[in-house]
């Protein structure tokens, strides 16, 4: 597959097909208007002959240090962030273990990255393109100090990639917390990051079937939300539900700890979708703004739902709300204007405490985390109202040439509906070989009533 490539006023290199690129001299500003969307996966789409055909990538040392300061925040939003709010939300005796999962799982797959990860994600496939990519770059091959993509260094790319990488596994975790082996955490998050995780990030960034449909997801609401939503319910239904769920006795512990957690995937997400613009301009701004103003809205929204229908606010909703509302912005942050993305924070909200109070109970999955009620259902919601809030009449930046909502909108759902499926169907199979591996899935019961702090690594969260 070749590409010629055009350098954007955003300062960030979008890849066009051939065919486009007489169109592309005669009308410049009319098609870099229709494909400003696109910014976030271009990159990946470079190829040897492609850069023979342009002039050579000079490095910007501001889009450098934009991404860089971008890559440390996100890292800081899983450890210690994730890990402090998904152990807030756990039990006393078990709050050790849900931090040690997400440590060693980011760990681990930080590793898978660097062998094999990127080069799947975001090479050449040949004629498995449309799936998956290919080997060139297998353990870092020719991913060196002086390599660029686009404006940047080659290594402060796959830093940042593997960031989204890392992050992505780890939010499992929350369906299937206090009552899983350790053992069989590693397993599955392994062969679920090479069956899912790349297959799916290289169709939808790397040049697949997904980013050739011109699917607008900027961010990752199907590669990271909807499809560790659904992984999560399977999780929850393979591995059971915890002994005694539904009682008080299953309460936070610790509260201030998860305040603490969300409010540093807060400050990371906006530089999780920023950084996607991969430049330092005004683009990448309105994409941190439109994330900052969702995560509000969406605070704001989760209280009010709460107040009217139980009485009173809760910090848990508040941070529910601000979480539920970036969700439903990931995918839609590119394309959206302020406006737009004020009103998925209030919209989103009221979505996912319908799926955490209603919707849960009738599932009858104990979803301990419920990562799927805010980011299954979220990135879902988001993904589809993305379009909408994307029409110039709402404020959005639109949609690409030819395109319009009443086209676009049968590509979201069909791209949603893919993820939904290919999500349960490999993630089932991840469960399934971890399971057969490590001799079931889950602890035994007097493990589960000690805690797996203690039972699973030997040690106590605290010391009293």
């Amino acid at each position: 597959m070749n590409h010629l490539l055009f350098k954007g006023i955003f300062g960030t290199v979008f890849a066009t097909p051939p065919d486009v690129f007489n169109r592309l001299l005669e009308r410049p500003l009319k098609l870099f208007k229709s494909m400003r969307w696109q910014v976030p996966a271009a990159l990946s789409l470079c190829t040897a002959p492609a850069w023979a055909q342009a002039p050579a990538p000079v490095l910007n040392a501001g889009d450098t240090a934009f991404v860089f300061a971008c890559c440390i925040a996100v890292w800081l939003m899983t450890i210690p962030g994730l890990a402090l709010f998904y152990g807030g939300l756990a039990r006393t005796k078990n709050v050790l273990s849900i931090l040690m999962q997400v440590f060693t799982v980011s760990s681990m797959v930080t590793v898978l990255w660097a062998l094999y990860g990127y080069t799947l994600t975001f090479t050449d496939g040949g004629s498995m393109q449309s799936i998956i990519g290919g080997l060139d770059k297998l353990f870092m091959k020719g991913v060196g100090a002086d390599a660029l993509q686009g404006t940047i260094p080659e290594l402060l790319y796959f830093f940042f990639m593997l960031l989204f990488a890392a992050i992505t596994p780890t939010i499992i975790v929350g369906g299937f917390a206090e009552r899983i082996k350790f053992s069989a955490v590693l397993v599955f998050m392994a062969i679920w990051f090479t069956i899912n995780y790349v297959p799916m990030a290289h169709m939808g960034w790397g040049g697949g079937w997904v980013f050739q449909m011109g699917a607008q997801d900027f961010a990752g609401g199907n590669v990271v939300h909807v499809n560790v939503g659904i992984a999560a319910l399977v999780g929850a239904w393979l591995v059971g539900a915890r002994k005694g769920v539904g009682s008080s006795a299953m309460s936070p512990h610790n509260m201030t700890m998860t305040m603490t957690g969300g409010s540093m995937l807060w400050v990371g997400w906006l530089a999780f979708c920023g950084g996607c613009a991969l430049a330092a301009n005004g683009f990448a701004m309105l994409v941190v703004v439109n994330t900052m103003l969702a995560a509000g809205a969406g605070a704001m929204s989760w209280v009010l739902v709460e107040w009217m229908h139980r009485g009173r606010p809760s910090m848990l909703g508040a941070i529910s709300g601000a979480i539920a509302g970036l969700v439903a912005i990931t995918p839609a942050c590119g394309f959206v204007g302020p406006m737009g993305a004020l009103a998925l924070g209030v919209l989103v909200s009221p979505v996912c405490v319908w799926a955490v109070e209603k919707l849960k109970p009738m599932i009858g999955l104990d979803d301990s985390f419920d990562v799927f009620g805010v980011h299954g259902v979220g990135g879902i919601f988001g993904g589809i109202l993305t379009p909408v809030f994307a029409l110039p009449a709402l404020g959005g930046l639109g949609f690409a040439e030819g395109r319009d909502l009443g086209s676009q909108m049968p590509v979201q759902l069909l791209v949603i509906g893919f993820s939904i499926a290919y999500s349960a169907v490999s993630s089932w199979v991840a469960f399934k070989v971890a399971s057969a591996l490590c001799g079931g899935l889950r602890v035994d019961e007097d493990a589960e009533d000690e805690g797996l702090d203690v039972s699973s690594h030997g040690e106590p969260g605290y010391k009293f």
